[in-house]
């Protein structure tokens, strides 16, 4: 027998005085440079910054997800996203709900919005669905020990083509993670669009083909608004 559950639900919204700031995007699209520009812009304000990222490296959670992104651990895909929201959920309670209730700007490398777009994939479908994109969002913040995660105050998505990204994560000295190949980054790209698509008021598109400097005065002129 089939059973039909529908409702509705807004995100968890940020209500303490500091500001919750997120950068989105697939392998090298530039999140983690503009999360570093953006701390050491706000702290040469005389801010008090926190920039973190999801998933992180360290803690036992941490360290696992690592080892699995670096293919040292083989771990099952439709399991990846929970070891994930593990993480994260730690993260939001032990550094990201703690810096927002004394007021501090906390920038994030990802938050759960990679969950929904990385889920999809890791569950074996080719492009973003409203169908599947309902049910990770249902599992990552109804059934998470704090009902939902808490949605940034701005997300950032930084947008650049295929081939822009294949090109930088060349470069990289790093050993290649298990979603940096062709097929699978296309499949991310798809995912992001779809998304954006959907939660248009949640998350800010950024052209991030553009030159670094130019990007990040962009993201601190919508961001100072609110400050």
């Amino acid at each position: 027998m089939k059973y039909h559950v529908s409702f509705d639900l807004d995100f968890k919204r940020n209500k303490s005085k500091g500001i919750y700031i997120a950068f989105e995007g697939i392998d090298g699209c530039g999140k983690t440079t503009q999360a570093e520009r953006l701390t050491q812009y706000f702290r040469s304000k005389g801010m008090s910054v926190v920039k973190t990222r999801e998933p992180r490296k360290e803690g036992l959670v941490g360290d696992l997800v690592h080892k699995v992104l670096k293919g040292k651990i083989k771990f099952p895909t439709a399991a990846l996203q929970y070891l994930f929201s593990t993480d994260r959920v730690l993260n939001q309670e032990e550094i990201i709900i703690p810096s927002l209730e004394k007021g501090k700007i906390v920038i994030s490398d990802r938050c759960f919005w990679s969950a929904v777009v990385y889920g999809i994939l890791d569950k074996g479908k080719d492009y973003y669905d409203d169908s599947s994109a309902n049910q990770l969002l249902v599992i990552h913040s109804i059934l998470s020990m704090y009902h939902q995660f808490t949605v940034p105050d701005f997300t950032f998505y930084l947008k650049i083509p295929l081939e822009t990204s294949l090109n930088r994560l060349k470069t990289k000295d790093d050993t290649k993670e298990i979603y940096e190949d062709r097929g699978k980054l296309e499949r991310v790209i798809k995912n992001y669009e779809g998304l954006f698509d959907r939660f248009k008021d949640e998350i800010t598109v950024i052209d991030g083909t553009r030159p670094v400097e130019e990007i990040t005065k962009q993201i601190i002129k919508i961001t100072e608004k609110k400050l």
